[in-house]
Protein backbone atom coordinates (compact mmCIF):
# COMPACT_ATOMS: atom_id res chain seq x y z
CA UNK A 1 0.00 0.00 0.00
CA UNK A 2 2.72 2.57 0.86
CA UNK A 3 4.53 1.28 -2.71
CA UNK A 4 1.46 2.24 -4.01
CA UNK A 5 0.51 5.65 -2.58
CA UNK A 6 4.56 6.32 -3.52
CA UNK A 7 4.03 5.90 -6.90
CA UNK A 8 0.89 7.77 -7.33
CA UNK A 9 2.37 10.51 -5.45
CA UNK A 10 5.38 10.78 -7.71
CA UNK A 11 3.37 10.32 -10.64
CA UNK A 12 1.50 13.57 -9.65
CA UNK A 13 4.39 15.47 -8.99
CA UNK A 14 6.37 14.18 -12.52
CA UNK A 15 3.27 15.23 -14.24
CA UNK A 16 3.40 18.43 -12.22
CA UNK A 17 6.99 19.42 -12.94
CA UNK A 18 6.58 18.95 -16.99
CA UNK A 19 3.42 20.87 -17.05
CA UNK A 20 5.45 23.34 -15.55
CA UNK A 21 8.46 23.34 -17.18
CA UNK A 22 6.39 23.49 -20.86
CA UNK A 23 4.89 26.37 -19.51
CA UNK A 24 8.30 28.13 -19.37
CA UNK A 25 9.89 27.08 -22.23
CA UNK A 26 6.22 28.24 -24.03
CA UNK A 27 6.25 31.45 -22.90
CA UNK A 28 10.16 32.37 -23.43
CA UNK A 29 11.46 31.93 -26.88
CA UNK A 30 14.79 32.60 -25.45
CA UNK A 31 14.79 29.22 -23.69
CA UNK A 32 13.27 27.61 -26.81
CA UNK A 33 16.17 28.60 -28.67
CA UNK A 34 18.75 27.53 -26.34
CA UNK A 35 17.11 23.98 -26.20
CA UNK A 36 16.82 23.79 -30.17
CA UNK A 37 20.59 24.44 -30.30
CA UNK A 38 21.38 21.90 -27.86
CA UNK A 39 19.62 19.35 -29.56
CA UNK A 40 21.48 19.89 -32.54
CA UNK A 41 24.66 20.55 -30.92
CA UNK A 42 24.44 17.19 -29.09
CA UNK A 43 24.95 13.85 -30.30
CA UNK A 44 24.47 9.98 -28.85
CA UNK A 45 26.45 7.20 -30.22
CA UNK A 46 28.78 6.43 -33.04
CA UNK A 47 25.45 6.75 -35.92
CA UNK A 48 25.24 10.43 -34.06
CA UNK A 49 22.04 10.05 -32.83
CA UNK A 50 20.20 13.82 -32.11
CA UNK A 51 18.04 14.76 -29.06
CA UNK A 52 15.00 16.02 -30.91
CA UNK A 53 12.59 15.11 -27.83
CA UNK A 54 13.76 16.62 -24.61
CA UNK A 55 10.76 15.55 -23.33
CA UNK A 56 10.73 11.46 -23.64
CA UNK A 57 14.56 12.01 -21.98
CA UNK A 58 13.51 14.35 -19.35
CA UNK A 59 10.50 11.49 -18.81
CA UNK A 60 13.37 8.41 -18.64
CA UNK A 61 14.87 10.34 -16.36
CA UNK A 62 12.11 10.87 -13.97
CA UNK A 63 11.49 7.32 -14.19
CA UNK A 64 14.76 6.07 -12.71
CA UNK A 65 14.51 8.95 -10.25
CA UNK A 66 10.96 7.35 -9.33
CA UNK A 67 12.15 3.89 -9.21
CA UNK A 68 15.00 4.39 -6.74
CA UNK A 69 12.24 6.76 -4.56
CA UNK A 70 10.26 3.66 -4.80
CA UNK A 71 13.07 1.27 -3.83
CA UNK A 72 14.06 3.29 -1.16
CA UNK A 73 10.80 3.35 0.46
CA UNK A 74 9.97 -0.12 0.31
CA UNK A 75 12.85 -1.03 1.47
CA UNK A 76 13.03 1.28 4.46
CA UNK A 77 9.23 -0.07 5.29
CA UNK A 78 10.78 -4.05 5.25
CA UNK A 79 13.73 -2.97 7.56
CA UNK A 80 11.19 -0.96 9.77
CA UNK A 81 8.89 -4.50 9.70
CA UNK A 82 11.54 -6.46 10.94
CA UNK A 83 12.87 -4.34 13.66
CA UNK A 84 8.97 -4.56 14.92
CA UNK A 85 8.83 -8.33 14.59
CA UNK A 86 12.13 -7.88 16.53
CA UNK A 87 10.76 -5.90 19.25
CA UNK A 88 7.35 -8.74 19.36
CA UNK A 89 10.11 -11.23 19.98
CA UNK A 90 12.03 -9.30 22.39
CA UNK A 91 8.82 -8.62 24.40
CA UNK A 92 8.00 -12.52 24.38
CA UNK A 93 10.85 -13.12 25.82
CA UNK A 94 10.78 -10.30 28.99
CA UNK A 95 7.13 -11.76 29.55
CA UNK A 96 9.08 -15.26 30.82
CA UNK A 97 9.58 -17.09 27.61
CA UNK A 98 13.32 -17.47 28.49
CA UNK A 99 14.13 -20.65 26.60
CA UNK A 100 12.74 -18.91 23.24
CA UNK A 101 15.15 -16.92 20.96
CA UNK A 102 14.62 -15.13 18.06
CA UNK A 103 14.36 -18.00 15.16
CA UNK A 104 14.15 -16.24 11.77
CA UNK A 105 17.42 -15.00 10.02
CA UNK A 106 17.63 -11.75 8.20
CA UNK A 107 21.05 -9.90 6.32
CA UNK A 108 23.27 -7.52 7.11
CA UNK A 109 23.52 -5.40 10.11
CA UNK A 110 19.45 -6.62 10.99
CA UNK A 111 20.95 -10.25 11.52
CA UNK A 112 23.65 -8.75 13.54
CA UNK A 113 20.93 -7.19 15.72
CA UNK A 114 19.25 -10.63 15.83
CA UNK A 115 22.54 -12.51 16.67
CA UNK A 116 23.10 -10.36 19.24
CA UNK A 117 20.30 -10.38 20.90
CA UNK A 118 20.18 -13.67 21.31
CA UNK A 119 23.47 -13.69 22.59
CA UNK A 120 22.89 -11.26 25.36
CA UNK A 121 19.83 -12.91 26.09
CA UNK A 122 22.01 -16.63 26.59
CA UNK A 123 24.24 -14.37 28.61
CA UNK A 124 21.58 -13.08 30.83
CA UNK A 125 20.34 -16.14 31.05
CA UNK A 126 23.72 -18.08 31.94
CA UNK A 127 23.92 -15.01 34.65
CA UNK A 128 20.87 -15.64 36.05
CA UNK A 129 21.10 -19.68 36.57
CA UNK A 130 25.02 -18.76 38.09
CA UNK A 131 23.45 -16.12 41.11
CA UNK A 132 20.75 -18.98 41.75
CA UNK A 133 23.53 -21.45 42.17
CA UNK A 134 25.51 -19.49 43.94
CA UNK A 135 23.04 -19.03 46.06
CA UNK A 136 21.74 -22.40 46.36
CA UNK A 137 25.56 -23.36 47.25
CA UNK A 138 25.85 -20.24 50.04
CA UNK A 139 22.33 -21.84 51.31
CA UNK A 140 23.80 -25.13 51.30
CA UNK A 141 27.12 -24.31 52.48
CA UNK A 142 24.98 -22.79 55.82
CA UNK A 143 23.18 -25.79 56.52
CA UNK A 144 26.34 -28.03 55.96
CA UNK A 145 28.28 -25.72 58.55
CA UNK A 146 25.31 -25.75 60.67
CA UNK A 147 24.56 -29.02 61.19
CA UNK A 148 28.68 -30.65 61.72
CA UNK A 149 28.91 -27.47 64.61
CA UNK A 150 25.81 -28.01 65.90
CA UNK A 151 26.33 -31.68 66.95
CA UNK A 152 29.82 -31.17 68.70
CA UNK A 153 28.18 -27.90 70.09
CA UNK A 154 25.34 -30.23 71.37
CA UNK A 155 27.88 -32.18 73.54
CA UNK A 156 30.20 -29.98 74.70
CA UNK A 157 27.40 -28.25 76.33
CA UNK A 158 25.52 -31.32 77.70
CA UNK A 159 29.08 -32.36 79.08
CA UNK A 160 29.85 -28.83 80.52
CA UNK A 161 26.38 -28.59 82.04
CA UNK A 162 26.98 -31.71 83.91
CA UNK A 163 30.29 -30.84 84.97
CA UNK A 164 28.73 -27.27 86.14
CA UNK A 165 26.00 -29.27 88.08
CA UNK A 166 28.00 -31.59 89.75
CA UNK A 167 26.46 -34.49 87.95
CA UNK A 168 30.07 -36.66 88.48
CA UNK A 169 30.97 -39.06 91.29
CA UNK A 170 34.31 -39.18 90.76
CA UNK A 171 37.10 -36.84 89.32
CA UNK A 172 37.87 -39.75 86.89
CA UNK A 173 34.16 -38.97 85.62
CA UNK A 174 35.06 -35.39 85.73
CA UNK A 175 38.03 -35.79 83.40
CA UNK A 176 36.18 -38.08 81.35
CA UNK A 177 33.21 -35.49 80.74
CA UNK A 178 35.96 -32.34 79.97
CA UNK A 179 38.07 -34.93 77.93
CA UNK A 180 35.09 -35.72 75.66
CA UNK A 181 33.95 -31.74 75.74
CA UNK A 182 37.43 -31.07 74.79
CA UNK A 183 37.60 -33.41 71.76
CA UNK A 184 34.54 -31.94 70.34
CA UNK A 185 36.07 -28.17 70.62
CA UNK A 186 38.60 -29.43 68.60
CA UNK A 187 36.61 -30.82 65.80
CA UNK A 188 34.56 -27.74 65.96
CA UNK A 189 38.13 -25.72 65.40
CA UNK A 190 39.03 -28.22 62.56
CA UNK A 191 35.99 -27.92 61.08
CA UNK A 192 36.39 -23.60 60.88
CA UNK A 193 39.96 -23.91 60.37
CA UNK A 194 39.01 -26.33 57.18
CA UNK A 195 36.08 -23.90 56.44
CA UNK A 196 38.29 -20.98 56.24
CA UNK A 197 41.10 -22.17 54.21
CA UNK A 198 37.97 -23.40 51.63
CA UNK A 199 36.62 -20.07 51.71
CA UNK A 200 40.35 -18.42 51.37
CA UNK A 201 41.29 -20.49 48.07
CA UNK A 202 37.98 -20.22 46.46
CA UNK A 203 38.89 -16.61 45.92
CA UNK A 204 40.53 -15.93 42.87
CA UNK A 205 42.89 -12.91 44.10
CA UNK A 206 44.05 -15.30 46.64
CA UNK A 207 48.19 -14.56 46.88
CA UNK A 208 50.54 -17.36 46.41
CA UNK A 209 53.76 -17.43 47.48
CA UNK A 210 55.90 -18.76 44.70
CA UNK A 211 59.05 -20.28 44.71
CA UNK A 212 61.57 -23.05 42.53
CA UNK A 213 60.13 -26.20 44.36
CA UNK A 214 61.78 -29.95 43.19
CA UNK A 215 58.86 -32.35 43.60
CA UNK A 216 61.30 -35.11 43.74
CA UNK A 217 62.57 -33.50 47.13
CA UNK A 218 59.30 -32.84 48.60
CA UNK A 219 57.94 -36.47 48.07
CA UNK A 220 60.52 -37.69 49.56
CA UNK A 221 59.81 -35.39 52.20
CA UNK A 222 56.72 -36.47 52.56
CA UNK A 223 57.17 -40.08 52.26
CA UNK A 224 59.16 -39.71 55.52
CA UNK A 225 56.89 -37.31 57.43
CA UNK A 226 54.08 -40.24 57.02
CA UNK A 227 56.06 -42.95 57.23
CA UNK A 228 55.72 -43.49 60.93
CA UNK A 229 51.77 -43.28 60.88
CA UNK A 230 51.98 -45.45 58.37
CA UNK A 231 53.64 -48.36 59.74
CA UNK A 232 50.96 -48.24 63.04
CA UNK A 233 48.14 -48.75 60.73
CA UNK A 234 50.60 -51.72 58.91
CA UNK A 235 50.99 -49.72 55.33
CA UNK A 236 54.37 -48.77 53.18
CA UNK A 237 54.78 -45.23 51.76
CA UNK A 238 56.41 -46.07 48.04
CA UNK A 239 57.83 -43.30 46.19
CA UNK A 240 58.17 -43.49 42.37
CA UNK A 241 60.28 -40.07 41.27
CA UNK A 242 62.89 -41.40 38.64
CA UNK A 243 66.26 -40.02 38.85
CA UNK A 244 65.92 -36.83 37.62
CA UNK A 245 64.78 -33.71 39.86
CA UNK A 246 61.35 -32.39 38.56
CA UNK A 247 61.18 -28.63 39.05
CA UNK A 248 58.10 -26.35 39.20
CA UNK A 249 57.30 -22.77 40.26
CA UNK A 250 54.86 -22.99 43.18
CA UNK A 251 53.67 -22.24 46.30
CA UNK A 252 55.25 -24.53 48.71
CA UNK A 253 53.02 -24.12 52.06
CA UNK A 254 49.53 -25.02 49.75
CA UNK A 255 51.21 -27.64 47.55
CA UNK A 256 52.07 -29.12 50.95
CA UNK A 257 48.67 -28.88 51.98
CA UNK A 258 47.04 -30.47 49.10
CA UNK A 259 49.80 -33.37 49.39
CA UNK A 260 49.34 -33.78 53.07
CA UNK A 261 44.89 -34.02 52.67
CA UNK A 262 45.65 -36.86 49.78
CA UNK A 263 48.13 -38.70 51.93
CA UNK A 264 45.81 -38.28 55.08
CA UNK A 265 42.87 -39.55 53.34
CA UNK A 266 45.03 -42.65 52.25
CA UNK A 267 45.49 -43.44 55.57
CA UNK A 268 42.37 -42.87 57.05
CA UNK A 269 40.03 -44.38 54.00
CA UNK A 270 42.31 -46.77 52.50
CA UNK A 271 43.87 -48.64 55.83
CA UNK A 272 42.68 -51.84 54.55
CA UNK A 273 45.48 -51.64 52.14
CA UNK A 274 49.11 -52.54 52.20
CA UNK A 275 50.45 -49.72 50.21
CA UNK A 276 50.37 -45.69 49.50
CA UNK A 277 52.49 -44.68 46.45
CA UNK A 278 53.61 -41.18 45.69
CA UNK A 279 54.36 -41.15 42.00
CA UNK A 280 55.85 -37.67 39.79
CA UNK A 281 56.55 -37.37 36.40
CA UNK A 282 57.39 -34.45 34.31
CA UNK A 283 55.07 -34.61 31.51
CA UNK A 284 56.28 -31.97 28.51
CA UNK A 285 58.44 -28.97 29.15
CA UNK A 286 55.17 -27.33 30.80
CA UNK A 287 53.08 -29.94 32.36
CA UNK A 288 53.75 -32.58 35.39
CA UNK A 289 51.78 -34.95 36.95
CA UNK A 290 51.91 -35.92 40.39
CA UNK A 291 49.32 -38.88 41.92
CA UNK A 292 48.65 -40.67 45.50
CA UNK A 293 48.05 -43.94 45.20
CA UNK A 294 46.43 -46.93 47.39
CA UNK A 295 45.57 -50.43 47.47
CA UNK A 296 42.66 -49.75 49.83
CA UNK A 297 39.38 -50.24 49.22
CA UNK A 298 37.90 -48.43 45.39
CA UNK A 299 35.70 -45.95 46.35
CA UNK A 300 31.97 -46.57 44.79
CA UNK A 301 31.44 -45.45 41.18
CA UNK A 302 28.49 -43.82 42.30
CA UNK A 303 30.86 -41.06 44.29
CA UNK A 304 33.41 -40.23 42.20
CA UNK A 305 32.17 -37.64 40.52
CA UNK A 306 31.44 -36.09 44.01
CA UNK A 307 34.82 -36.54 46.10
CA UNK A 308 35.33 -32.50 45.75
CA UNK A 309 32.44 -31.24 46.57
CA UNK A 310 32.42 -29.74 49.97
CA UNK A 311 31.00 -31.92 53.07
CA UNK A 312 31.04 -34.36 50.91
CA UNK A 313 32.04 -38.34 52.76
CA UNK A 314 31.80 -41.04 50.96
CA UNK A 315 30.66 -42.69 53.96
CA UNK A 316 29.41 -40.50 56.60
CA UNK A 317 29.98 -42.83 59.77
CA UNK A 318 33.70 -43.83 58.91
CA UNK A 319 34.04 -40.13 58.35
CA UNK A 320 32.63 -39.29 61.23
CA UNK A 321 34.76 -41.43 63.19
CA UNK A 322 37.57 -40.39 61.30
CA UNK A 323 36.79 -36.83 62.07
CA UNK A 324 37.19 -35.91 58.60
CA UNK A 325 35.07 -32.30 58.11
CA UNK A 326 34.52 -33.50 54.01
CA UNK A 327 36.58 -30.30 53.15
CA UNK A 328 40.00 -31.45 52.55
CA UNK A 329 39.37 -32.47 49.16
CA UNK A 330 37.84 -29.52 47.72
CA UNK A 331 40.63 -27.66 49.34
CA UNK A 332 43.01 -29.50 47.42
CA UNK A 333 41.08 -28.69 44.38
CA UNK A 334 40.81 -25.13 44.81
CA UNK A 335 44.90 -24.44 45.75
CA UNK A 336 45.67 -27.40 42.63
CA UNK A 337 43.31 -24.57 40.53
CA UNK A 338 44.76 -21.40 41.74
CA UNK A 339 47.97 -23.03 40.25
CA UNK A 340 46.60 -23.42 36.79
CA UNK A 341 45.98 -26.78 37.23
CA UNK A 342 43.87 -29.65 37.91
CA UNK A 343 42.96 -32.90 40.07
CA UNK A 344 40.67 -36.06 38.99
CA UNK A 345 40.39 -39.47 40.39
CA UNK A 346 40.17 -42.90 39.32
CA UNK A 347 39.34 -45.69 41.52
CA UNK A 348 39.61 -49.94 40.54
CA UNK A 349 39.64 -52.93 42.56
CA UNK A 350 43.40 -52.52 42.19
CA UNK A 351 44.33 -48.78 42.77
CA UNK A 352 42.54 -45.34 44.11
CA UNK A 353 44.30 -42.68 42.10
CA UNK A 354 44.41 -38.94 42.87
CA UNK A 355 46.32 -37.33 40.00
CA UNK A 356 47.66 -34.10 39.96
CA UNK A 357 48.38 -32.37 36.74
CA UNK A 358 50.65 -28.90 37.04
CA UNK A 359 52.20 -26.28 34.90
CA UNK A 360 56.14 -26.19 35.64
CA UNK A 361 55.71 -22.42 34.59
CA UNK A 362 53.73 -19.63 37.23
CA UNK A 363 50.97 -18.31 35.48
CA UNK A 364 50.24 -20.89 32.81
CA UNK A 365 46.63 -22.30 32.68
CA UNK A 366 46.30 -26.24 32.14
CA UNK A 367 43.43 -27.32 30.10
CA UNK A 368 42.13 -30.85 31.17
CA UNK A 369 40.67 -33.14 29.27
CA UNK A 370 37.78 -35.22 29.49
CA UNK A 371 38.77 -37.39 31.87
CA UNK A 372 36.45 -40.74 32.77
CA UNK A 373 36.62 -42.14 36.18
Amino acid sequence: MEGIVTVVILLLLNLSVIVILNEMIQTNPGLQDGIFIIKRSVFIGPAHYQLWSWENIFIALMIVFDVGVVYWRLIRRYHQMQLRHIIGELHYIANGHFDHRIPFTLKGDTQRVVTSVNSLVDSVISSIEEERRIEKSKDELITNVSHDLRTPLTSIIGYLGLVEDRQYHSEEELLKYTNTAFNKAKQMKSLVDDLFEYTKMRQTDTPLTIAHLDLTQMMAQLAASFELEANEKGMTLVTDVGDEPIHIEADAEKLGRVFNNLIGNALKYGGDGKHIYLRAKQLSDREVAVSVENDGSKIPEAALGQVFERFYRVEESRSKATGGTGLGLAIAQSIVSLHGGYIYVTSDDDLTRFVIHLPIKNGDRLKRPDVKN
